[in-house]
């Protein structure tokens, strides 16, 4: 940092502890800028704007007691059901996941089994890497989309009361 820029910003904040304070600037030939609170010789006074102040937040206040006995609560037995109906829910998409990374799994092993090939212009057949690691990686990304979803099932299933 240039001392020009120092000696400025020191003096910016000398001056807004003081809210009266003036400020007299000076660029001598050689362009050195001078800033200071004390009037010399071939310094200007500067004209600044207040900064903006704000008023700070008002504290929110505080629940009383009663507030909180007002909250509606539900009953053990309503929470129960609920929760029931919840897991019941669940184990359903836990069921249905199941079976669609079941047959994630074969599709990821039939790409896996399946050689990509193609005939060349002399007639052989080749066989087309790119695309056959291009098939096997989307099948394998497949498999661990449906196990990430089997994870945070049984993870909400292990929540529930």
């Amino acid at each position: 940092m240039k001392p020009y820029r120092m000696l400025l910003l020191c003096v910016v904040f000398t001056a807004s502890t003081s809210a009266y304070a003036e400020i007299y600037k000076r660029v001598d030939k050689e362009g050195h800028v001078t800033y200071s609170s004390e009037p010399f010789k071939g310094a200007h006074k500067l004209k600044l704007e207040p900064l903006p102040t704000t008023q700070p937040p008002k504290p929110l206040p505080s629940k009383s007691n009663s507030e909180e006995s007002s909250f509606p609560r539900v009953d053990k037995a309503t929470q129960s059901r609920r929760d029931d109906k919840r897991r019941s829910i669940l184990e359903d998409e836990m069921a249905t996941e199941q079976q669609a990374l079941d047959d994630a799994r074969a599709q990821l092993k039939v790409a896996e089994d399946t050689p990509q090939v193609y005939t060349g212009a002399d007639g052989r057949t080749y066989r087309n890497m790119a695309k056959y690691e291009e098939a096997v990686q989307a099948a394998q990304e497949n498999v661990r989309m449906h196990e990430n979803n089997i994870r945070a099932l049984q993870t909400e299933i292990d929540n529930l009361r």
